[in-house]
């Protein structure tokens, strides 16, 4: 009696301990399956430890094959149990892992917010600073009275853009943002945005051109805030190209409805690229915006940042590239 028990436990461990290497070996490729296979493993060992001492007892023949059919009835049972099992474990992986992404975006979305506020408090410093020490100038007399009052305006323009740029941003990231889609030929609305940039061009010594292929682009899109991005696309193509140098604005229909802005800005390093359309980035310039007097002060970093928002908002993208002697910034929009 007691060398059969013995002898069942040693064959149901070797058997068990088989199958359980067998299981983890596999669950590094296929867990789903692992998970499935290793209560089978269970009844597996069990079955062969009776198996072995119900040999050792020597019993009929009829007897064994009794005993053996009423460990094989388990094996559905045990498969359906691994079914389950795996069905369960594989849900609660599943929903671990959404979570830990939610939390991980979330986290990136509130560092992001606090690196742009952090920058925008920073920027917005400046231009204050600048109407104190010129109000007070006003105040005492010293200057020209008519050119700190024009100094005075052009700040308080710096920083009306940047609070617009911030509530538009803020806007574009709300969940209830609600667009007001139409076909828009978006032909116009660079048209529209080439004649607004081109005083701050002019100013700069830098060209504008636009090719048009006589083909219509038409678009599915919030006209108001398509014309904001491409309008802001141009600003910064101008802004980042040296006096003398061409800005090229496209638009054309390739599979999407492209805006294109080829720049001749000298190029972005490829380690910085991935981060031009993050609110607030500017790579290695400084962070305080120029200071101008023109018909476009220095914003708050937040321009590309608002190109961005307005594609992902229509469910199209916002990319750039180094191409020549800069750079090419797509925003790719659904067609109509």
């Amino acid at each position: 009696m007691i060398e059969g028990v013995i002898l069942s436990a040693g064959v149901a461990a070797l058997v068990g301990a088989a199958g359980t290497f067998g299981v983890f070996a596999l669950a590094r490729r296929r867990a789903a399956v692992a998970a499935v296979l290793a209560p089978l493993v269970v009844v597996l060992a069990v079955a062969a430890g009776v198996y072995a001492s119900v040999r050792a007892m020597f019993l009929s023949d009829k007897d064994s094959a009794t005993v053996l059919l009423l460990l094989a009835a388990t094996v559905p049972v045990a498969l359906a149990v691994g079914l389950v099992l795996a069905v369960r474990v594989w849900r609660m992986a599943a929903t671990a892992a959404a979570a830990q992404a939610e939390h991980g975006r979330d986290l990136e979305i509130e560092a992001g917010r606090r690196e742009m506020v952090a920058w925008v408090s920073h920027d917005l410093r400046t231009p204050l600073a600048a109407v104190r020490v010129l109000a007070e100038a006003l105040e005492d007399g010293v200057g020209d009275r008519a050119g700190t009052v024009r100094r005075i305006q052009a700040e308080n323009h710096r920083m009306s853009g940047m609070v617009d740029d911030l509530l538009a941003l803020s806007r574009l990231q709300s969940p209830a943002l609600v667009l007001r889609r139409q076909p828009v030929d978006l032909r116009d609305l660079v048209s529209d945005a080439v004649a607004a940039t081109r005083p701050l061009a002019d100013a700069r010594g830098v060209r504008i051109t636009g090719s048009d292929d006589g083909e219509a682009a038409v678009a599915s899109v919030d006209a108001s805030e398509t014309s904001r991005a491409i309008g802001n696309l141009l600003v910064n193509a101008v802004r980042h190209t040296p006096s003398g140098g061409t800005v090229t604005v496209t638009a054309r229909i390739a599979g999407s409805a492209v805006v294109a802005v080829h720049d001749e800005c000298g190029g972005i390093p490829e380690a910085e690229l991935e981060r031009v359309f993050d609110a607030g980035w500017r790579g290695t310039r400084a962070r305080t915006p120029e200071r101008e007097d023109g018909p476009e002060p220095g914003g708050a970093g937040l321009g590309l940042a608002i190109v961005r928002g307005v594609a992902e908002a229509h469910g199209g993208s916002a990319t750039i590239r180094n191409a020549g002697r800069g750079c090419v910034a797509e925003l790719r929009l659904p067609l109509a």
